[in-house]
């Protein structure tokens, strides 16, 4: 199933994102429209850049609230949707209720979930910052500090959506416990980065077009509305900076997230996990090691022990119950090929060169 694909039929979240950017973005200038009527009231000038910067404050604790509480359930639910659909290639009929039960049976209540994500965010992040170690060692280059920054920047925004892999991974692992798949799910990450920032690339380079076209026909259109009724231009700076925020979250990191997860899922149940990354993670990261650990603890029968040093071979692992030993003769699982039609999301016919519902030849 292609992203864009993925991304129309899964448009219910998409639109529930942007409502509750709209419901930010309305409480924002109720808030603004209310502190501007007490500045004209008192016609005092200084009150106006106080409760500018209160103003301010208050947006964004209500957008945090609402990303925090609702919009972090609607991501979660979204995410397993997705997951469903790339790895069977058909969205459930009532996507909203699958992914809400999914939800709730994979991590119980949303605490468990904000953990989780967490925990992934915090790996990712550590690791990142390993790696970027291994780069300083080339200071001495000229102009090596420039480079640097910008690749680190294109990878801080990249990883910004492998936490939402790595959980679309915890609803394909359904024998798993929230904490095993997560875990599983950054292992699977770190064994096909250069997969997945490649994708990246190609997917932020067209975001980041995008996004600036769009806070520029925003900022255009808000100025000349809050001119026409002699606004300020900071003011109409601020708004148009909110709503091209809940407009960016709703679409734009909607269709990220669709693309990453869509290239992760495909390579994910066909990945043999190497056993030796766990104990390197480990070494990288706090934050994977704690991951790992609350693993063990849910799921100790299945979950392999890390090693003390990053070296160990795998056979001095403790082997889990088959979840991850392939037996010598078998081949490792590849995943269904060309079992859905890569346009759109369709059931093939086994014997069938073209699709029956949207008549595109089978690759």
């Amino acid at each position: 199933m292609t992203t864009s694909t993925l991304f129309k039929k899964t448009m219910p979240f998409v639109w529930a994102k942007l409502i509750l950017g709209a419901i930010s973005v309305v409480a924002s200038i109720i808030i603004l429209a209310l502190f501007l009527l007490i500045v004209s009231a008192s016609g005092s000038e200084g009150l106006l850049w106080i409760f500018l910067v209160i103003w301010i404050c208050a947006t964004r604790a209500i957008n945090f609230f609402l990303n925090q509480y609702v919009g972090y359930l609607v991501k979660a639910g979204h995410v397993a949707v997705i997951a469903e659909a790339v790895t069977t290639g058909q969205v459930p009929d009532n996507m909203v209720e699958y992914g809400k039960n999914k939800v709730k049976e994979r991590f119980a209540t949303s605490n468990v979930y904000f953990l989780v994500d967490k925990l992934v965010k915090g790996a990712v992040k550590q690791i990142q910052n390993g790696v970027g170690k291994i780069a300083g060692l080339l200071d001495f280059v000229p102009g090596m500090d420039i480079i640097k920054d910008l690749v680190n920047s294109f990878v801080s925004i990249s990883l910004n959506y492998i936490d939402e892999c790595c959980l679309g991974y915890t609803f394909y692992k359904k024998d798993e416990s929230a904490f095993k798949g997560a875990c599983d799910g950054v292992v699977i990450y770190a064994q096909n980065w250069k997969a997945l920032l490649k994708n990246a690339g190609k997917t932020m380079a067209i975001v980041a077009l995008i996004t600036l076209a769009l806070a520029l026909v925003l900022f255009g259109i808000t100025y000349a509305i809050f001119t026409l009724f002699d606004g300020n231009g900071l003011v109409a700076f601020l708004v148009a900076l909110f709503i091209a925020l809940a407009v960016k979250e709703a679409f734009i990191d909607s269709y990220i997230m669709c693309s990453m997860m869509n290239t992760y899922m495909e390579v994910a149940p066909s990945t043999q996990i190497t056993f030796d990354v766990y104990g390197k993670l480990c070494n990288i990261s706090g934050k994977f090691k704690e991951l790992f650990e609350k693993g063990k603890q849910e799921q100790p029968a299945a979950f392999v022990t890390a090693p003390a040093a990053a070296g160990v071979a795998p056979a001095q692992y403790a082997q889990p119950q088959q979840q991850y030993a392939q037996p010598a003769a078998q081949a490792p699982v590849q995943p269904q090929a060309n079992a859905f039609c890569t346009s759109c999301g369709s059931p093939l016919d086994a014997n069938a060169a073209f699709c029956s519902s949207c008549g595109a030849r089978r690759s």
